[in-house]
């Protein structure tokens, strides 16, 4: 397998990754809104670059002739649990 073959195996998994990551920041900035804007803002921010890193592979994706799939269609589970506090 070669070098472009394996970033077609390798990027679908890092764009759902990144989406879980994406998905946990806005949850955790919603949870802190009220008691600290600064740190909401920031993981707002962390949020819009792990935005623009999506696009990023989605394209690297495309053009290493893989295809992209839409967000949730491919579901796996991490063995590391980041889940907000109850």
């Amino acid at each position: 397998m070669n070098t472009i073959e394996k970033l077609r195996v390798m990027l679908p998994h890092w764009i759902e990754h990144n989406a879980s990551h994406l998905n946990e920041f806005a949850g955790w900035a919603a949870q802190v809104e009220k008691t600290d804007q600064d740190i909401a803002a920031l993981l707002h921010q962390a949020a819009a670059s792990l935005r623009d890193a999506d696009q990023a592979l989605r394209k690297a994706l495309t053009l290493s002739g893989g295809e992209v799939k839409e967000q949730g269609a491919h579901h796996h589970h991490h063995h590391h649990h980041h889940n907000l506090p109850e």
